[in-house]
């Protein structure tokens, strides 16, 4: 090879080689901003900088924001001021019903740590003596969909009830003053109101409806960054499998992160559920079923299909 076509070959190699380099960085994002509340893998990851050991590798910085619950961190998500976070099952359904900018990446069973309570000395013994009182709970989160249920099981209707739309500290504010009658919540303010506050527990979650949270993730972040994405879960997935043994560890990491006393995220930590899968058809299905009864109530605009919106 004459010596100016070696320069020119080495020019051109050495020059895909950085804009290649150029290509791999822009890939990746600078930040992976993480939606949490005071509760679940998400709390756990943070205090254990799982993510950031995960996704060191891509360059990325890890930036946590913390959101009182599920309806306001999905309009972050969509605003594209968070990439990804968890929720229960009601707020993507109204977010998706107001075409917002996400999709659900993993699925996570809810167990027994959700509930509608009542003050000790209330006269309401069953859901069915909800009727004509004042139900607290935040509008479009998991616990609307409990409250509904319930008054649908127990042969009641929406309007049967006063809602009173609260976000979860407002609400316990209210409950403890006694301007709501009931209060439908998850941990681990459903584990204060019953260790500080003396609630008895009208209905569990569990015992209405199946209900299931999962990891959302904006649209144009998962297009643009499907490979943190994937390692970002599958980092969670195992802090999910390890907290499953090490409760007595999960509840100190939850206390550390949120500020929430130790005995409260104890109660919370051990009837928690971390395991995290898959959107599998059995979530998309309970998922669309959701779906389908707060649009027959007319609680979202517009019917929709929950596949469109999977990962």
């Amino acid at each position: 090879m004459k010596p100016w076509r070696f320069v020119v070959a080495f020019l051109f190699v050495a020059l895909a080689a950085l804009f290649g380099s150029f290509g791999a960085r822009a890939e990746s994002p600078i930040e992976f901003r993480v939606g949490y509340q005071k509760n679940g893998v998400l709390v756990i990851a943070r205090q254990q900088a799982v993510l950031e050991k995960r996704l060191a590798q891509y360059g990325v910085v890890v930036k946590w924001l913390e959101f009182p619950s599920g309806p306001p961190l999905l309009d972050a998500m969509n605003a594209g001021s968070i990439d990804f976070g968890t929720t229960g099952d009601t707020p993507p359904i109204f977010a998706q019903s107001a075409a917002a900018a996400i999709l659900y990446v993993a699925g996570q069973p809810i167990t027994n740590g959700q509930a509608i309570i009542v003050p000790s000395n209330s006269t309401v013994r069953s859901v069915a003596d909800l009727k004509g009182k004042r139900v607290g709970f935040m509008k479009g989160s998991s616990a609307h969909n409990i409250v509904v249920t319930a008054l649908e099981n127990a042969g009641l209707t929406y309007s049967d009830i006063t809602p009173v739309y609260l976000s979860p500290p407002d609400a316990s504010a209210a409950f403890a003053r006694g301007s709501i009658d009931a209060w439908a919540i998850w941990d681990p303010y459903f584990a204060a109101a019953e260790k500080r506050q003396g609630a008895r527990v009208l209905v569990r979650a569990q015992d209405v409806v199946q209900t299931n949270s999962f990891f959302l993730a904006n649209r144009e972040f998962a297009r643009r960054s499907p490979q943190v994405l994937r390692d970002a879960i599958e980092a969670l997935a195992e802090t999910a499998s390890w907290g499953e043994t090490h409760r007595d560890e999960v509840a100190k990491s939850l206390a550390e992160v949120t500020g929430v006393d130790l005995d409260i995220q104890t109660v919370a930590a051990e009837r928690s559920s971390f395991a995290i899968g898959r959107v599998t058809d059995d979530l998309i299905k309970t998922q669309q079923a959701v779906a389908d009864r707060f649009h027959r109530l007319g609680l979202i605009p517009k019917p929709i299909v929950v596949r469109e919106a999977v990962w």
